[in-house]
């Protein structure tokens, strides 16, 4: 699973085996979330995230949402 970013104490991941739509994984140091990446910004999963980090991560993927999208294309070879 490759680690595509990593800030604020949260690690973003694309897995390779994954499924779309596109969405980014976000580890904390408490808990999992899952988001879908399109023109909005989606959590889908929380696991045991405190709701501060979700916010946070939410506010990361959005400002970082060219690299994830680019980089959820160059492991499953497709746009959305």
């Amino acid at each position: 699973m490759p680690e595509i970013l990593r800030l604020f104490g949260l690690k973003f991941y694309i897995y390779t085996r994954d499924h779309e739509p596109p969405h980014v994984h976000v580890v904390s140091q408490d808990g999992e979330a899952k988001f879908i990446v399109a023109d909005e910004i989606t959590l889908l999963e929380n696991a045991r995230m405190k709701p501060k980090d979700v916010k946070l991560a939410e506010s990361i993927i959005e400002d970082n949402k060219d690299l994830i999208k680019t980089s959820w294309k160059n492991i499953h070879g497709s746009e959305d």
